[in-house]
């Protein structure tokens, strides 16, 4: 090419898509940038024509996300809090308050400022349960022991 040498279309298209990467959500665009960035530091070393390039490029890019892929799959991340987006899930262990009573086994409970459909034994409205478990947005619940005096 004339003008501008390879290595810094190469350079600056893999600035570009790892600047993608922090804009764009999931972890894909990474991978293509580290290949051109290693294609750029090939054109800059030995300057292969363009067409070996862009096979290299296409190499290394699938090579990236595939080892990328086995080594994540391999040792997976462990959360610190695994039930960070599992909001039903962090209600277990709480009280809530009867807001519709639970006849035949459904109903409906207050948690904090929301109301949630609840399922457990019978419960008059005013009632105070426990949420035992979740099961998608339903929670189970049993009846809480009050002491008396």
């Amino acid at each position: 090419m004339d003008g501008i040498e390879t290595y810094w279309i190469w350079l600056v298209i893999g600035l570009a898509l790892a600047l993608l990467e922090m804009l764009v959500p999931g972890v894909y665009l990474i991978w293509l940038a580290m290949a051109a960035l290693a294609i750029a530091v090939l054109a800059f070393v030995s300057a292969p024509p363009l067409a070996l390039q862009v096979i290299a490029w296409v190499s290394l890019s699938l090579i990236f996300a595939f080892s990328a892929r086995r080594w994540l799959r391999d040792r997976p991340i462990v959360s610190s809090d695994p039930l960070l987006n599992n909001r039903a899930g962090r209600l277990v262990g709480e009280t809530a308050l009867v807001t519709q009573a639970i006849a035949s086994g459904t109903g409906r409970v207050k948690v904090g400022d929301s109301e949630w459909t609840a399922r457990g034994e019978d419960a008059e409205a005013g009632a105070r349960v426990r949420i035992i478990g979740a099961r998608g947005t339903e929670l189970l619940v049993e009846p809480v022991a009050l002491i008396e005096g």
